[in-house]
């Protein structure tokens, strides 16, 4: 499968990377509603591939399924000559943990390969095609100087691969991303948040602002609404978006 033919109807085109992700269904939802050409890519070696090309060709989406070679990335988004480029691409431990225990390499799906390798090589493409779309990259806080940890060092080295590729950027870093709807199992992540946003609510009720500014949650919609209208924003060329400006643009607050 390659992508489905967007057609020639001048709709601004935008080009997600990682849609079948939390965030990335919802950034892809949101896109079309607003009425962008959007193009949704699937890993094309993914076990769920046909069920995901159905599912975002009902959400009014094209799906994609260019292998992941700069050539390749390249040529498609050529192509499309999309206005931004979403990449929403990410790991997680437990999915290392889930190849290890079935006897494949978890290198495949390690932070290196995928936070980084992907994120790398998209924006490698992208410089590529030619039209020097805005390239929004999802982070993390915690990434940027003295990064702690696997994750933030790669998370880190991904962003420097953002920057150093030339294009237009929005980097943004949100802090914990919530919401009752994930696919996946995580409980313990979900109450770890709630407890977390009481504590930082109550912070707040007694006066420090400052903690609940930096570190409350925010869920996928929101993010995904705020991402949105940062990259179509000129004033946020260039610009990496922390978590409190996150927070305090998403709808609702």
């Amino acid at each position: 499968m390659g992508t489905s033919d967007p057609g020639t109807d001048g709709r601004t085109v935008a080009f997600v990377a990682g849609a079948t992700g939390y965030v990335g269904q919802q950034v892809v939802r949101q896109l079309v509603a607003a009425g962008f050409r959007t193009v949704a890519h699937v890993r094309p070696d993914s076990a769920r591939l046909s069920e995901w090309w159905t599912r975002f060709t009902e959400m009014g989406a094209d799906p994609d399924a260019t292998p992941w070679t700069v050539p390749a990335m390249s040529a498609t988004l050529k192509d499309l000559q999309p206005r931004v480029v979403f990449c929403l691409v990410g790991t997680t431990r437990r999915r290392m943990q889930s190849l290890s225990r079935a006897g494949r390499s978890p290198d495949t799906a390690s932070y290196e390969a995928v936070d980084y390798g992907l994120t790398a090589l998209l924006a490698q493409a992208a410089a590529h095609a030619g039209h020097a779309p805005r390239f929004v990259y999802l982070s993390a806080m915690g990434a940027g100087p003295n990064p702690k940890g696997a994750y933030m060092r790669w998370r880190t080295k991904a962003e420097h691969a953002v920057l150093g590729s030339g294009l237009p950027y929005t980097i943004v870093r949100p802090a914990m991303i919530t919401g009752p709807d994930r696919e996946e199992n995580r409980r313990g992540e979900r109450i770890a948040n709630s407890v977390l946003d009481g504590a930082l609510g109550l912070a707040r009720s007694l006066g420090f602002q400052g903690p609940w500014q930096r570190y409350r949650s925010i869920d996928a919609a929101g993010l995904a609404a705020v991402m949105i209208r940062l990259a179509m924003e000129p004033q946020a060329a260039n610009h990496t978006i922390e978590r409190e400006e996150l927070v305090a643009g998403a709808p609702g607050r």
